[in-house]
């Protein structure tokens, strides 16, 4: 199938080499602006760009698709689908049914659950057991196109939202290839999404990464998966931000006050239910380091509290 294809991180490029080994004709590649990266603030371009590149493909990247320019591409293009994955921006209408079988996207969740940008890292927050890929048709919304193919995704009770992440991009890149040639044989039927069960996945900030032991050690095991990698789940000790990559349940048999201090090793501290073991941190200006080095370096005491 001739596939113009619009993506920019890395679950795009895994989804872009799926369609190449797939056999399909890419025609173009729609991808995001070039951004400086790390220190230096090197100019890099997208995993997207990269993978096209490499593979010959004409590469486009637009400051906006809404001054006409686009739909020229498009129309001259001539695809018979465009696939979206992680591109970046709506589409707006006029481009949506230009090609034969129209726009698809393959987004990381069931929907209608966990519309936009953050879908993993939310069903990880939550303590979802499961996830998943959507391949939907696009239409003028925001997530909220007719479902064409859904596959689902365990979520394992110590995973990250980036090992989930990882776990899933692989998945849905297979996902997607089947979607395409089901949709090419006619085999797929469009299922409207009900709207009324609809939940939403707005991005992370630095701010919600932020927490107190005065709340449930499910609740902050949970939000430590889901920040990690970024921006990283914290809390604050002596004006200073200690962030947390790793944890564990434990039990809080006498029933301490969060925030208590109830062991050392490992480093196990008090919640409003149960307690958490802090196995893995890292402190303001630091590296990171298992939490009884921590504790060691701040001399706590079994007893004090955070």
């Amino acid at each position: 199938m001739k596939i113009l294809f619009m993506g920019t991180p890395d679950i795009a490029a895994q989804s872009l080499a799926a369609l190449l080994d797939a056999g399909h004709e890419i025609c173009g590649v729609y991808t995001r602006a070039d951004k400086p990266v790390g220190r230096k603030q090197i100019l890099t371009a997208p995993p997207v760009k990269q993978l096209a590149l490499q593979h010959g493909l004409t590469v486009y990247q637009p400051a906006t698709l809404r001054d006409g320019e686009a739909e020229k591409v498009f129309r001259a293009l001539a695809p018979d689908l465009v696939v979206v994955v992680a591109y970046g921006r709506i589409l707006p209408p006029e481009l949506l049914h230009i090609a034969k079988y129209g726009c698809i996207n393959l987004h990381v969740s069931l929907l209608p659950k966990y519309r936009g940008s953050a879908p993993i890292q939310w069903a990880v927050i939550h303590g979802d057991a499961e996830t998943g890929v959507t391949i939907m048709q696009l239409d003028e919304g925001c997530d909220t196109g007719d479902i064409l193919m859904v596959e689902k995704v365990p979520i394992g009770p110590e995973e990250t939202s980036g090992e989930v992440f990882d776990k899933v991009s692989s998945i849905g890149a297979r996902t997607l290839v089947r979607a395409v040639e089901l949709l090419r044989e006619g085999k797929l039927t469009p299922k409207k999404q009900n709207d009324s069960q609809a939940t939403q996945a707005p991005p992370l900030t630095k701010e919600m990464a932020h927490f107190t032991f005065d709340t449930t050690a499910q609740k902050l095991h949970d939000l430590v998966r889901g920040m990690n990698p970024w921006p990283v789940a914290f809390f604050e000790y002596g004006g200073k931000k200690v962030k947390v990559l790793q944890s564990r349940i434990a039990g809080n048999p006498e029933d301490a006050k969060p925030g208590t201090v109830l062991a050392l090793k490992p480093l196990t501290i008090a919640c409003h239910a149960d307690a958490l073991q802090l196995l893995s941190v890292t402190p303001e200006g630091g590296r990171p380091m298992d939490g009884t080095a921590w504790a060691a370096g701040r001399r706590l005491k079994v007893g004090d509290r955070l």
